[in-house]
């Protein structure tokens, strides 16, 4: 198996004179990353952030950065001979990434906690202590790829698409870039078990993160009443003219473009959840029809490109395919808009937008407000 630093991690001086961290979450992916990086010569020091729940998470399957993981990740660089410590940032990520989490929701938001993640603990903190431990750069286990383009490094989608974790990563800064890499960019996962089944790593069969981390079993709800007990308020289910067809146990347990648990049966036809009205704590139901968007305002933008305009497509969900979009830059810094070539469905305020040039990623931003289609101009 050929691990070449120069293909993995693009190192300006010989791997023998270099030092990487490499940020261990306790999983396969970062775990084979530091075992390429240990296999190349350069002095390896791998770094854990606690970031939520000592206890109740130990025995958790699926999870990131808690009690289990933290052994996982430990144990790993053990086997690989390398330095290996652990950063409690478990405040930090609360009040950055869970509460922000909470307050989204309540806002009728469709919240993102996987960029802010990013954004903040670890593209940020992170990146902060691997440059104090002296590092020539940080490594992780994200399936995207880092090319280095006549401007500098470029952030690309992964070379299997089934992997790619691009869209997650728009919020990532070019200062980041210069210094982050990404061996398994070029990789497929089962080629990534293979090499820790090749190094007898604990964690070779250890399944993949599911879902949100800090969020056991899918349930939202529940962790958005224990952060804001106050979310839980009944209301109101209306129509597109305000007739109320029933009532909702939360808007916390909604999200745009939610058909399931509306419990208002009996209609013609399906219906959606258009958009949420948290000042009444009200609940809009209408046709799938009054879902399609034309148009997204953005705020928050981050652009990576170098002014490019043509041949866009933009990303609205991590797994939705890339649509054709219009991007028009808007009067103050960090905002804009997108327009699709053709109507998208169940674009919601809280939601990113990732906008993109074939593989290459050109930035994103944060979705403020979508205009209906049939309130477009023709």
């Amino acid at each position: 198996m050929d691990c070449g630093v120069d293909a993995s991690f693009q190192l300006d001086r010989p791997a023998a004179g270099s030092r990487i961290v490499v940020a261990m979450s306790g999983g396969v992916d970062s775990s084979v990353v530091a075992a390429l990086a240990a296999r190349s010569g350069a002095e390896v020091i791998g770094v854990t952030l606690q970031l939520y729940d000592h206890g109740a998470a130990v025995q958790r399957t699926g999870s990131c950065c808690a009690g289990q993981d933290i052994y996982d990740a430990r144990t790993v660089a053990d086997r690989l001979g390398i330095a290996h410590y652990v950063f409690d940032y478990e405040s930090r990520f609360r009040g950055s990434v869970i509460d922000r989490f909470a307050d989204e929701y309540i806002s009728g938001r469709t919240p993102i906690p996987c960029i802010a993640c990013n954004q903040g603990v670890k593209f940020t903190d992170l990146l902060s202590l691997a440059r104090e431990l002296g590092a020539d750069c940080l490594a992780t286990g994200h399936y995207v790829r880092r090319v280095v383009g006549d401007n500098g490094p470029e952030l690309h989608r992964a070379a299997d698409p089934a992997r790619d974790q691009s869209y997650f990563l728009f919020a990532t800064t070019r200062e980041q870039l210069d210094f982050l890499r990404f061996p398994l960019g070029d990789m497929p996962k089962p080629a990534v078990r293979e090499i820790a089944k090749e190094l007898k790593l604990a964690v070779a069969d250890k399944p993949d993160s599911q879902d949100i981390c800090f969020v056991p079993n899918g349930d939202y709800a529940s962790v958005v009443k224990k952060v804001r007990p106050e979310a839980a308020q009944e209301e109101e289910i209306v129509d597109l003219e305000g007739r109320v067809l029933g009532r909702h146990r939360g808007l916390i347990h909604f999200t745009v473009g939610q058909r399931r648990g509306l419990e208002i049966g009996g209609r013609p036809e399906p219906l959606y959840v258009v958009r949420l009205e948290p000042g009444a704590r009200r609940v809009v139901v209408g046709p799938k029809s009054a879902l399609a968007v034309r148009t997204a305002r953005l705020d928050g933008i981050n652009w990576l490109g170098e002014g490019q305009r043509a041949g866009l497509t933009a990303k609205v969900r991590s797994m939705s395919r890339p649509a054709p979009v219009r991007f028009e830059p808007g009067s103050g810094a960090g905002e804009g808009s997108i327009q699709f070539e053709r109507a998208e469905y169940g674009v919601a305020p809280g939601q990113a937008a990732v906008i993109y040039q074939g593989d290459r990623v050109l930035g994103g931003g944060w979705i403020e407000e979508t205009v209906p289609a049939e309130l477009e101009p023709v």
